[in-house]
């Protein structure tokens, strides 16, 4: 997956904080709120405007770069790079051998695309059905990186009792929500886990005291919002095996592409080097 399920899923859950709207908050900030919530189901729903981007993706042992294009038939990736060095011959070879194989034979793609729609159909449905997972406390406006924020302070609602395993760690998590006042979009979620969480009493497994997650978005043209930066350090233990992840993803380069494009046609763009070229004039368009 070019995106990671498990980033989509904690976005959509964390924030449902903007759903707890404390009694002495004002209308005005409860109004910001609700509207910036509506606004990032609508977008995580959207699927009418489609964009190719670049991905950089490190962890502790490895870094890649991905030129991705999203189409009505799911996501498609070419790597072109590891470890920010060009691909070897022999790693050249093998994405092309890959993506042949995604052309030959279309019973892959929709299978990545099924698991893209349920995941983002979880996370909804998970989102819509837990309104009191936080409570929250607005801490005034702050400046952020494309200007005015509001900034929210979040932490679990003790009434609050999760109904399923995907939630279990809202019971838990705490953090900042940031709220750009004139477009009505989160800019920046920080959250961290102030206990561990159990699953199963510990038996299916357990996520360790400490972990964060930071979420960044931003306007990437026209009004699109897109996840620009994630940034992800957990530890847990799945059964008896401990398990670490640090992961710190960037996205840039944000060109639109025609809706309805199908995937066979976005890869034909990723090798010949237009989703290049399309990131060049846009550079060029913005300075």
């Amino acid at each position: 997956m070019p995106v990671p399920r498990f980033k989509i899923l904690v976005l959509m859950l964390l924030l449902i904080v903007v759903l707890r709207t404390g009694a002495s908050s004002p209308a005005e900030e409860q109004s910001l709120v609700q509207q910036a919530l509506a606004n990032e189901v609508s977008a995580a729903k959207d699927s009418q405007h489609p964009m190719c981007y670049r991905l950089r993706k490190s962890s502790p042992r490895l870094t890649t770069t991905k030129e991705i294009c999203e189409t009505a038939d799911g996501a498609v990736a070419r790597l072109v790079s590891v470890n920010d060095a060009p691909l070897s011959a022999t790693d050249e070879q093998r994405e092309q051998t890959r993506l042949d194989q995604l052309l030959s034979d279309p019973g892959k793609q929709r299978h990545r695309k099924q698991s893209q729609d349920q995941d983002t159909a979880r996370a909804l449905k998970v989102l819509r059905s837990l309104p009191n997972a936080f409570i929250y406390e607005d801490e005034g406006p702050v400046e952020g990186s494309s200007g005015p924020v509001e900034k929210f302070r979040f932490k679990p609602n003790p009434k609050f009792d999760p109904p399923d395993l995907e939630t279990q760690v809202l019971t838990q998590m705490a953090g900042e929500l940031w709220i750009d006042r004139a477009q009505e979009r989160v800019t920046r979620l920080d959250g961290r886990l102030q206990q561990d969480v159990d699953f199963g009493w510990g038996i299916l497994g357990r996520l360790y005291k400490g972990g964060s997650i930071l979420i960044e978005q931003a306007d990437v043209g026209d009004h699109r919002w897109r996840v620009v930066h994630f940034d992800m350090k957990m530890s847990a233990r799945v059964v008896f095996k401990t398990k670490s992840f640090d992961t710190t993803e960037d996205e840039s380069q944000f060109v639109t592409v025609p809706q309805g494009l199908k995937y066979q046609q976005a890869i034909a763009m990723l090798r010949g080097g237009e989703t290049n070229t399309k990131h060049r004039k846009s550079e060029q368009a913005g300075k």
